[in-house]
């Protein structure tokens, strides 16, 4: 289920879009106290970002900038206002579309659904796209992104993270790692796994993830994730 953070202070209309949202089966996580969004943004760690532009204390090309300081998240701005700027200054910020009120509700769900299979690739059928501890891993190109760095993992690599990610917060073992590459026919002896691993944590040290791979000697590895992270 992708999450999505509504910053919309019209009690009536936020309601009303996270019910809707909530029918497509989109986890919709809303904003009550307006002095701290960023903690909000933080603790929901969304995969897409709904803000009106009028809101209390700080407007919302103030916390589109402050968002993107952090994240490449998607952003929709939602405004009643129909000055030409507004548009042109929320592209500038780095939003990915505009909504002028009132709108159509099928309007605001075809926006989402078309953002998010260009930003996640996302289908039915596949999600290759993870986040995990606020970096972007692409299991299909085999890449790693967070704010400032990108590294490229090897398909073997890739395949120990993604096989660990998928038991997340458990350890696998090393002969269930020898199993899984065994049967995805990627002929592996025990002294290449260790190989892999190291190799694997000397990346992920470069984006500062290392840590999140523990070595649990005489039983496998475990790879630490949070509750909010997607993988």
């Amino acid at each position: 289920m992708l999450k999505i953070l509504l910053i919309e202070d019209d009690f009536t209309l936020c309601q009303e879009i996270k019910e809707r949202l909530s029918t497509w089966n989109y986890d919709v996580h809303t904003v009550e106290d307006f002095h701290q969004v960023m903690d909000r943004f933080t603790n929901v760690n969304p995969d897409l970002v709904i803000i009106d532009i009028q809101l209390p204390q700080f407007d919302g090309f103030h916390w589109c900038r402050m968002i993107r300081t952090h994240s490449k998240v998607p952003i929709i701005f939602l405004s009643s206002r129909d000055h030409p700027t507004d548009m042109v200054m929320s592209m500038q910020l780095g939003a990915d579309d505009y909504i002028q009120k009132p709108f159509h509700f099928d309007v605001l769900i075809a926006k989402i659904q078309a953002i998010l299979r260009r930003v996640y690739n996302y289908n039915a059928e596949t999600n290759h796209i993870k986040t995990w501890h606020g970096a972007t891993i692409d299991f299909e190109r085999n890449t790693i992104e967070t704010n400032e760095n990108s590294i490229e993992l090897t398909k073997n690599e890739a395949f120990i993270l993604q096989a660990l990610l998928s038991k997340k917060n458990k350890i696998v073992s090393r002969d269930q790692l020898m199993e899984m590459l065994w049967k995805d026919s990627r002929f592996i002896s025990d002294n290449t796994l260790t190989v892999n691993v190291n190799r694997l944590r000397s990346k992920l040290e470069v984006i500062a993830l290392d840590q999140f791979i523990e070595t649990k000697i005489g039983q496998g590895y475990i790879a630490l994730a949070e509750e909010n992270d997607y993988v």
